[in-house]
């Protein structure tokens, strides 16, 4: 589904993939998150997401109140207190993506896929 906006100048829509994107984006730049990861699950395997796959990491809900909904499937450095990692990316994202859309954010939730050291 698609976000609705209605400004002065009329109806603008927010497609969901440009929110996994902007999110994936704000999400990366967070401390402690190695990056968006995807899991096969024929295999069962974690695989990290390069940086023009973020989207696919992420799951995005518009809701027809306008009101979004974000699943993120990250991996995490090695060593990072999870707590803390966590909240900050929720704050950030949050953040960053309501102010981006116009958009109410109601839930985000964060599944954390694998941990990767870091050279």
């Amino acid at each position: 589904m698609k976000g609705k906006l209605t400004t002065d100048f009329g109806l603008v829509t927010v497609d969901a993939e440009v929110i996994a994107t902007y999110a994936g984006t704000v999400a990366v730049e967070c401390f402690g998150i190695v990056g968006m990861a995807a899991v096969n699950v024929k295999d069962g395997l974690v695989h990290l997401l390069k940086k023009d796959n973020l989207k696919k990491g992420i799951s995005v809900t518009i809701g027809e109140d306008n009101h979004i909904a974000l699943d993120f499937h990250i991996v995490v450095s090695y060593g990072v207190n999870i707590p803390t990692v966590t909240d900050n990316l929720i704050d950030t994202v949050r953040y960053k993506v309501e102010e981006f859309t116009g958009m109410p954010i109601d839930r985000i939730r964060i599944y954390i896929d694998g941990v990767r050291v870091i050279d």
